[in-house]
């Protein structure tokens, strides 16, 4: 059973979804304890066959997250830094690594950090009141958990400048517009908009998602011309599952599929 071990990221199971409430009130900051708890819970989930999809979220209705507690940094220990910096990259790459489907329900502000975990997210929904930003070159500093690389990927590249260099702060619409979200509701609706949409996710061959996932974001790093052997390797690959026979079975009998994971 996954469980987070900090009373600071709250873990709920939803079905084959589990739900991640980020919980360091007033502002759902990260520090040492819940970056840990988010890097063991997505690990665990990783083991858990009967996790399909993990949504993450902020406690309260103004914060998704803001990001690092400043105060860590104030008396300038490079050795606080670089744990921080270590803590930062190994919780959110796990999370980009997750196996299979990840949703951020953006309930507020999403400032540095807070913006790089939604970023670390597959999807990213946003309530119409929800601001985002990366503005620690404003405090003579700059993103370490992906920001830079993951927004440029997602947005382009002259938006991660204007976001990351000029320090511009974008709302939900905008967001959209930009790409840098994927759906805008109205507040309090992120929530049940992703876990409906994570609940999605469980119609589909869990396998089979988590092969398209590692195909797409191979996209990030390599030639397309090799991408496209890896994509029918992939394919392939996927007739040594039992959940390739059942789908393609329940599909020609008229009937709901019944994935085993496996």
């Amino acid at each position: 059973m996954t469980q987070s071990p900090s009373g600071l990221l709250l873990s709920e199971r939803r079905g084959h979804s589990l739900l991640l409430t980020i919980n360091n009130p007033p502002a759902n900051t990260w520090n040492k304890e819940n970056l840990g708890a988010l890097k063991s819970v997505v690990e665990q989930s990783n083991q858990d066959r009967e996790v399909y999809a993990i949504v993450i979220t902020g406690q309260g209705e103004k914060f998704f997250s803001a990001g690092a507690d400043l105060n860590l940094f104030a008396d300038g220990d490079k050795g606080v830094a670089r744990e921080m910096a270590e803590g930062f990259g190994a919780a959110f790459e796990t999370l980009a690594n997750f196996r299979g489907v990840s949703i951020a329900a953006v309930n507020g502000y999403a400032m540095g950090g807070g913006l790089e975990c939604a970023l670390a997210c597959d999807i990213r929904i946003c309530e119409a009141h929800a601001q985002m930003a990366l503005p620690e070159a404003s405090v003579g500093l700059l993103p370490c958990g992906g920001g830079t690389q993951n927004l440029a990927w997602t947005v382009g590249e002259g938006w991660a400048k204007r976001i990351v260099l000029c320090g511009e702060r974008v709302d939900a619409n905008r967001a959209k517009e930009i790409g840098l979200a994927e759906e805008v509701v109205e507040k309090g609706e992120a929530l049940p908009r992703a876990l409906s949409l994570a609940e999605r996710v469980g119609r589909q061959s869990p396998p089979a998602v988590s092969a398209c996932k590692g195909l797409i974001q191979q996209a990030r790093s390599g030639p397309i011309n090799s991408a496209y052997s890896a994509e029918r390797d992939a394919f392939v690959g996927l007739f040594d599952t039992l959940d390739q026979k059942e789908g393609v079975n329940a599909f020609l009998e008229k009937r709901q599929p019944q994935w085993i994971n496996g």
